[in-house]
């Protein structure tokens, strides 16, 4: 019995290095062609594939909410980041993953922090409520990362982000002023596909 055994596995044997060496030449073939993700060589497809990046990887940190706004303008190997953030580990987050990308070679980080106030605390939460509350507007609180962002700076609120009509922009604005304890609003947003 036990020499039936080793018989079995001696031509099982030749069968799985020959399907390790088939897995081998496979994997050199995939490794060798180019991935979606990496980044390409020529400077033209380059700085439109790194805008791409730097988007996907700031919407992808994790503590990133509607009361934060991230912006960015790449040129060439350069990324400068600007906008506001109410948590500092996220200006800091932001730089690092940014610098991570293949072929970054400088960072400029304007990213401002914003003062910690409970009053703005108290106005940012009130400001959701008035304009993702609102029925006419309800359909951008949907998604992990609803469209218009609420940054609240010492009792002055910016609306920034991008909303489908003109409408739907101008009843935000209506929205974001009718909260009490607000001493400016400005109306940023942008409507898709305006010309």
């Amino acid at each position: 019995m036990r020499q039936n055994l080793q018989i079995q596995v001696r031509r099982a044997l030749p069968l799985s290095l020959s399907v390790l060496l088939v897995l081998a030449v496979v994997s050199d073939l995939f490794a060798a062609a180019p991935r979606k993700d990496q980044a390409p060589r020529d400077a033209e497809h380059y700085e439109a594939w790194l805008t791409k990046e730097v988007h996907h990887e700031l919407v992808m940190l994790p503590w990133v909410t509607i009361f934060d706004n991230l912006e960015y303008k790449v040129e060439g190997t350069k990324v400068t980041l600007y906008g506001q953030v109410v948590q500092p580990v996220l200006k800091s987050d932001a730089d690092h993953t940014v610098k991570s990308i293949e072929g970054v070679e400088a960072v400029d980080n304007q990213i401002e922090v914003l003062p910690l106030s409970p009053m703005d605390d108290r106005i940012r939460r009130a400001e959701y409520h008035a304009i993702y509350g609102f029925p006419a507007l309800e359909r951008y609180a949907m998604g992990a990362l609803p469209p218009i962002r609420i940054v609240v700076k010492n009792g002055h609120v910016t609306l920034e982000g991008v909303v489908a009509t003109n409408g739907d922009k101008e009843i935000a604005g209506v929205r974001a002023n009718g909260v009490s304890g607000v001493f400016s609003v400005t109306n940023d947003l942008r409507v898709e596909n305006a010309k």
